[in-house]
């Protein structure tokens, strides 16, 4: 699978919209592993490979209508307000 070898540790993941979803910490089998500091519970979070639309630099984009944790990104600033 050529995308999945383009992710790489770091990479940001933003949904359709390029809002920040989470920061990439590995890659494991189909799914990607993001870090705990993006997530409201600080817990690892997994996202499925195949909801990547596209990367784009160092950005990786989710489909429309990808499955997003509750808590991640935008959404885990958002209940720390």
């Amino acid at each position: 699978m050529f995308e999945k070898l383009r992710i790489k540790e770091h990479m940001e993941v933003a949904n359709s919209e390029g809002l920040h979803v989470g920061t990439v910490d590995a890659v494991q089998d189909d799914a990607i592993k993001l870090t705990k500091s993006d997530s409201a519970d600080d817990m690892h979070h997994f996202l499925s490979l195949d909801d990547v639309d596209k990367i784009d630099d160092n950005r990786i984009y989710l489909k429309e209508g990808a499955r997003i944790p509750e808590g991640l990104g935008n959404k885990a600033i958002m209940e720390d307000a």
